[in-house]
Formats: structure tokens, C-alpha cells, sequence
């Protein structure tokens, strides 16, 4: 690969907190990021644009990340081009899946700035990224700076969030609960809200419950709404 060449990363996520870290995350570096928010989406970016990578999600709305990368290994533009699969769930069965389907790896949110530089250097070439890393490093100040956005950023979302879990619930659409807990977890985590991202974690178990009923759902999201307003409010606060 051509160091001199800029690179373009193509992120596709439902996550506006990951699709934004991500790219805070590369900004120091001589690429292009470009950001898409489901998989049809994520698909025309791809064959209008050609990255030289792609960070895709597996749980997304419209075309799910294993389906859309069925499809990208088919399409004679696309099925050269690596994919990493970034996702809460890594167990055995989505890790095989990713895999055959065409995966070059697969890495678990939440993301870490250490994890993504890792894997970006072990499918584009070892020294990739210090070969494009630009010449004036952000401070640790201005680190700092952009880490307390991205919470902010986070945290300014959560009504919304809090109000789509609402919406599953009363109209006991049990797909959307799980597409808004899944990814509550992963950009929680990404932006520092550990706690938040271990109770959806937690919160995701219960769906594996035989049985389960939509007053028990009902019980845990009012308890998972009651503590993300209280984190709110202590970060605004």
C-alpha cells in the first residue's frame, strides 16, 4: 500500500457515539473517516467511495452487518476490501459466522482507542497508522478535551435513548428493545459510562430467559431508565 495515498475507513454503526469516537479516535491520523448508519446505507457509501477498510457492526436496522457482508464478498468492487467486525456480541457462534462469511477480525465493544490502532496495523500492515500519524500530535490537553465532548455528547443522547426503551415497551416491540439496549452498551462503554454498558449487558441476559414476560421487561427498563437519569443528572448536575 502507498503510505502517501489517503486512506479512506468507511464506519458502518447504528451508534452515532461510536461512529463519533471512532473518528476522534483517528483524527490524528492522515485518513479519511467516513461514517454511515445502516447497512444500506454503509453499502451505497462502499461502492461509491472504495475504502481501503470497512468497521462494520453486526446489529443494525435495515441490512444486519453479517448480511451486508455476504453480500459485499459476492460484489467484484467490494469482496477485495477487509472488513472488521465490531460488535457487543462475540460469542462463539457470531464470531464463526463473521468469519466465514469473509471477516479479516472481529473486536468487542466497548472499543478502545488501543484495540482499533491494533487491528487497523494488523490488516493494513504493521507501521500503517505511525505512517500516517500527522506530524502535530493533539495534546494531552486537548485529549482530555475531546474525551469530556464525547461524554457530553453521550450523555445529551440519553433522553432520546430513554425514550425509544419507553416506546418498545408500551407498543411490546421486543426487536427495537433489544436494537436500543445492544446499542446503548457498546457506545455507553466506548464513552466511559462503564456502569451503564455492564447493565445493559445484564439487561441483554434476560432476553436468553424462558418465559419471559413483558412485566419483567417493563421491571428492568424502568430500572435501567431510573439509573441513566440519575447519571444525567449527575454529570449535568
Amino acid at each position: 500500500m502507498n503510505f502517501t495515498d489517503k486512506t479512506k475507513i468507511l464506519v458502518i454503526d447504528d451508534s452515532d457515539i461510536i461512529r463519533t469516537s471512532m473518528s476522534k479516535f483517528l483524527s490524528e491520523y492522515d485518513v479519511e473517516v467516513l461514517t454511515c448508519i445502516d447497512g444500506l446505507e454503509g453499502l451505497q457509501c462502499a461502492v461509491e467511495t472504495k475504502p481501503q477498510l470497512i468497521f462494520l457492526d453486526l446489529l443494525m436496522p435495515n441490512l444486519d452487518g453479517l448480511r451486508l457482508l455476504k453480500v459485499m464478498k459476492v460484489l467484484e468492487d467490494l469482496k477485495s476490501i477487509p472488513v472488521i467486525i465490531i460488535s457487543g456480541h462475540t460469542d462463539k457462534t457470531n464470531v464463526l459466522a463473521a468469519m466465514e462469511a469473509g471477516a479479516e477480525k472481529i473486536i468487542s465493544k466497548p472499543l478502545t482507542k488501543e484495540a482499533l490502532i491494533k487491528a487497523i496495523d494488523e490488516v493494513l500492515g504493521n507501521g500503517f497508522l505511525a505512517a500516517t500519524k500527522k506530524l502535530a500530535s493533539f495534546s494531552q490537553a486537548e485529549k482530555e478535551k475531546m474525551n469530556k465532548e464525547l461524554k457530553k455528547y453521550f450523555i445529551n443522547s440519553l433522553s432520546q435513548r430513554k425514550q425509544t426503551i419507553k416506546d418498545s415497551i408500551q407498543n411490546k416491540n421486543k426487536d427495537l428493545l433489544k436494537l436500543i439496549i445492544h446499542e446503548l452498551k457498546g457506545s455507553a462503554g466506548t464513552a466511559g459510562f462503564n456502569q451503564i454498558s455492564e447493565l445493559c449487558k445484564e439487561f441483554e441476559e434476560v432476553f436468553t430467559q424462558p418465559n419471559l414476560t413483558w412485566e419483567e421487561l417493563n421491571i428492568k427498563s424502568q430500572n435501567l431508565i431510573s439509573t441513566l437519569t440519575q447519571i444525567e443528572q449527575k454529570v449535568l448536575n
